[in-house]
């Protein structure tokens, strides 16, 4: 298993942050569905814990098959999917991935959300993280995401609120913008598969840090759009976005509970803290061909999880 702390600061409050997340978690899986493809919802529910109190719980699969590149789809079911189970006792939530190909393979993700420009330290006191795991502090103005994702529009760099007021944001932004606020995120990574662990985990890692990056260049970006809803407006969002979605994608809409508070109906609860996983249409370094055999010129080389903007599936 491979431990990482990522960092991300928001020129936002917590409180904004919680209504921003949720409208822009919605927004994108609606963004990226289509017939028979995409984000099914299959649970969002209130859900109570004797320790972190009420929440939310959804679970959510993604369907990924055409998505997939064409070197994965010769060796993967038709049916696939990933689930996403996310419990949100806001501002503390629990997100867990699983593959319904890969038994072996998970990711844990617990995040902590605080008024702060991330200087808070060992903000997790987990039993969990045995002697030191790396921080990475990710700036979503000025580190760099992969160029087939980078949209002018979303940059934060050139952005400026209409509503708020805020951006664009400066070299130095974190050190004097206010308000400001960080999301902290513990991720684990396992894959337990012998040969293949260590490089997988890592390259895993590298393509979560993209995601993170680009959702919270997103929530920033979109804050025009979100900025002034409540809780209920956000919720109400939510449903109407989730039952779009799903008809979209050709399923039938699940009952979805929008209130904050309810008797415990699942074992865990929340919704999403992280955006659908980029796909790309090129296998990873470490699945391609020893370099001393010739290959085909269509022959993938990098692999990426389910794709942000634009459809892949490259033959």
């Amino acid at each position: 298993m491979l431990i990482k702390e990522y960092r991300i600061c928001m020129p936002l409050t917590t409180e904004e942050y919680r209504v921003g997340q949720l409208y822009t978690i919605s927004k994108h899986s609606h963004q990226e569905s289509e017939k028979g493809e995409g984000v099914e919802v299959v649970k969002n529910e209130p859900h109570e814990d004797p320790v972190h109190g009420p929440g939310q719980f959804t679970e959510k699969r993604v369907h990924l098959s055409s998505k997939l590149p064409s070197w994965a789809r010769a060796v993967t079911p038709r049916i696939f999917y990933i689930t996403e189970k996310a419990w949100n006792y806001y501002p503390y939530t629990i997100t867990e991935y699983t593959c319904s190909f890969l038994p072996k393979f998970s990711i844990y993700i617990e995040t902590k959300y605080e008024d702060n420009c991330g200087d808070s330290e060992n903000i997790f006191h987990s039993d969990k993280i045995l002697g030191d795991h790396e921080v990475s502090f990710l700036d979503i103005a000025f580190d760099e995401i992969p160029e087939r994702y980078y949209r002018s529009l979303e940059d934060p760099r050139f952005f400026s609120s209409a509503k708020t007021g805020r951006g664009p944001l400066r070299e130095g932004w974190r050190q004097h913008t206010k308000p400001i606020m960080c999301s902290y995120k513990l991720v684990s990574v396992k894959f337990e598969v012998w040969g293949l662990q260590t490089r997988v985990e890592q390259f895993v890692h590298k393509v979560i840090r993209d995601i993170l990056l680009i959702g919270h260049r997103q929530a920033f970006a979109w804050v025009d759009e979100w900025c002034g809803m409540t809780m209920e407006d956000v919720r109400r969002y939510e449903q109407e976005t989730q039952e779009a979605t799903n008809e979209l994608i050709g399923l039938v809409a699940p009952t979805i509970s929008v209130s904050e508070v309810g008797q415990p109906t699942a074992t865990h609860s929340a919704p999403a803290s992280a955006p659908s996983t980029p796909l790309s249409d090129e296998a990873p370094e470490f699945l391609a061909p020893p370099k001393t055999r010739p290959r085909k010129k269509s022959a993938p080389e990098t692999l990426t999880l389910p794709a942000l903007r634009e459809r892949t599936g490259a033959e």
